[in-house]
């Protein structure tokens, strides 16, 4: 199947789902590409950014996985390549 590169976006807005979402993304290292985590305690979240090189079936599901979680955004934005 062939793979897409991706953007995830992710808002944390509860610190209690941190674990399991950090669970979720080791679950699908093998596709993560880089992390980057930006805290914005002014507003008490944190934004996440993950970029991943993946078939558009597991990107779908790894954000649906994210957004499905207790006080966790997540959105996907497809490269045309």
């Amino acid at each position: 199947m062939e793979s897409r590169v991706a953007i995830i976006g992710i808002i944390v807005e509860e610190e209690s789902s941190v674990e399991e979402l950090n669970q979720i993304l080791h679950e699908y290292g093998s596709y993560i590409i880089g992390r980057m985590g930006i805290p914005y305690p002014k507003k008490g979240i944190n934004i996440i950014s993950i970029a991943v090189d993946a078939p558009q079936n597991m990107i779908s599901a790894l954000s649906g996985k994210l957004g499905s979680l207790q006080g966790i955004s997540s959105k996907a934005a497809y490269s045309k390549v």
